[in-house]
């Protein structure tokens, strides 16, 4: 088995899984900042564990990383909570929809961190997209449950985006997993002062839920997404990963009878698209 091949698999399986994560936004009976909280605790714990039993060392080579870890920590854990909150109060498709303008949010910010200004053909992909959000939206009115979805999954979109540049830019030189096991971490500290009350009523079903979650669906899809990157090109890798909103969109359907709109498959369509069109112009460059 070629090396190519192992990195297709892995990242195929790695966005068929976060395909089927979002679905936990529903099957969990808690807010999303409960889910985000208690799944990072066995996130963290399975990382830990793999870290003891490879014999890695966990420390990092400057307090500088160490303040920069903490803030993708925190940029990490705004972006689960309202991803995961833009689902529970829309539906699945919307919210995955409206974070895959994350790829265009980046080409409008990453060249901010070096004093350049956006390419004409990226202007042209943000009016797409938001010509996209546009049929995706029933109405202009924030009270509409559909409108706040996408509102929230943006806002999402934006913290990935904050999140990928900075993680690219000032901790490129860790592994995936020592980022995501830092980034986890802090996500649980974060977000402990609000939700630990919750944790006593948690039930034995939910604790089941969240254990498969931070496991199986947030520990072992980033790591195969990671373990692809060594393997494909960047520009592969982030194209194959627009099939999430395929594969979410038609589970939920399935398991949660979530049937989206004509207008929502239109409007998914175009932002996918220019996600799509932007990853692939910018793995051209690379």
């Amino acid at each position: 088995m070629t090396n190519s091949f192992k990195g297709l698999f892995a990242v195929h399986s790695a966005v068929l899984i976060f395909g089927l994560t979002a679905l936990f936004s529903k099957f969990i009976a808690l807010t999303a900042l409960e889910i985000t909280l208690l799944r990072s605790i066995f996130a963290v714990l399975i990382i830990f564990a793999l870290f003891l039993w490879q014999g890695t060392l966990l420390r990092l080579s400057s307090l500088r990383d160490y303040s920069i870890v903490i803030l993708l920590g925190v940029l990490l854990a705004l972006h689960w909570v309202t991803y995961f909150h833009s689902m529970q109060i829309s539906s699945i498709a919307v919210g995955v929809i409206a974070l895959y303008t994350f790829p265009v949010i980046t080409v409008f910010l990453e060249p901010l961190f070096h004093g350049e200004s956006p390419h004409i053909k990226d202007i042209l992909s943000a009016l797409t997209v938001l010509f996209g959000i546009y049929l995706l939206v029933p109405e202009f009115s924030i009270n509409n449950d559909t409108t706040q979805g996408i509102l929230w999954g943006v806002l999402s979109a934006l913290f990935f985006s904050l999140r990928n540049i900075i993680q690219g830019h000032y901790f490129k030189g860790y592994t995936a997993r020592h980022s995501l096991f830092y980034q986890t971490l802090v996500t649980f500290i974060v977000l402990l002062p609000f939700s630990y009350t919750t944790i006593p009523d948690v039930t034995d079903i939910q604790w089941m839920q969240l254990l498969v979650l931070g496991i199986f669906f947030t520990a072992l899809p980033h790591t195969l997404f990671a373990f692809s990157l060594l393997n494909l090109k960047a520009k592969t890798v982030s194209l194959i990963a627009c099939v999430q909103v395929v594969y979410a969109t038609i589970f939920a359907a399935l398991l949660l009878n979530e049937w989206p709109q004509m207008t929502t498959v239109f409007g998914g369509l175009i932002v996918v698209s220019a996600a799509m069109y932007e990853s692939y112009t910018t793995g051209r460059k690379t």
